[in-house]
C-alpha cells in the first residue's frame, strides 16, 4: 500500500502524517505494534489500512493500547502549535536516552511524516517510545502528553525529580 498525498485543484499537495494518528480517520495506517514492557514500538514494513485491523481487536481493549497509528497531520489537532507538532516538540525536551544514540528504526511514514519533516533523525529515534495511549501510572507520560504542557514546564517537573 503506497501513502497517497492529498489532492489539490492545482495537483498533488504535500501532506504530512502523524505518526500519532487517529485510528478512526478514513487514511489511518497502523504504523506499527506496541509491546514489551516499555510498549515501545514494532513498526511494520508496510502499512496496513486501520479499517482492516480494527475489528480484529478484542472488544473492551482500546486499539491505541496495542497498535500506532498513522493519519494525516491536520490543523485542528490539539497539539499544533503554529505549523509545528508540540507533541514532538515536548518529547524532544525530554533528557537524553539510550535510544537518543539507537539506531534510527526502518519506518514506511518517514517521507510524509511531520515529526521527521520538523525534527529530523531525533524525532525517529524518540517515536517507539511515544504512546497514542497514556497509562494510569505513567506520570511522565501524561505531562509530555497533554498538549497545554509547555516546554518551560515539561523542564520544571523533570528538575522536580518526580
Amino acid at each position: 500500500m503506497e501513502l497517497d498525498p492529498v489532492r489539490s485543484a492545482d495537483g498533488p499537495a504535500p501532506v504530512h502524517w502523524c505518526p500519532s494518528g487517529a485510528p478512526d480517520r478514513p487514511e489511518s495506517v497502523v504504523l506499527g505494534v506496541r509491546g514489551g514492557a516499555d510498549g515501545r514500538v514494532a513498526y511494520l514494513a508496510e502499512p496496513t489500512p486501520a479499517a482492516q485491523v480494527l475489528p480484529l481487536i478484542p472488544e473492551g481493549v482500546p486499539a491505541t493500547r496495542v497498535l500506532r497509528f498513522a493519519s494525516h497531520c491536520v490543523s485542528e489537532c490539539g497539539n499544533r502549535v503554529g505549523t509545528r507538532c508540540g507533541l514532538i516538540d515536548r518529547m524532544a525536551a525530554l533528557p537524553a536516552a539510550a535510544a537518543d544514540t539507537a539506531p534510527v528504526p526502518r519506518c514506511h511514514l518517514r517521507a510524509e511524516c511531520k515529526w521527521w519533516h520538523q525534527s529530523g533523525v531525533d524525532a525517529c529515534r524518540r517515536c517507539p517510545a511515544v504512546s497514542t495511549t497514556t497509562l494510569a501510572d505513567d506520570a511522565l507520560g501524561a505531562v509530555v502528553a497533554d498538549p497545554a504542557t509547555t516546554r518551560e514546564q515539561l523542564a520544571e517537573w523533570i528538575a522536580a525529580d518526580r
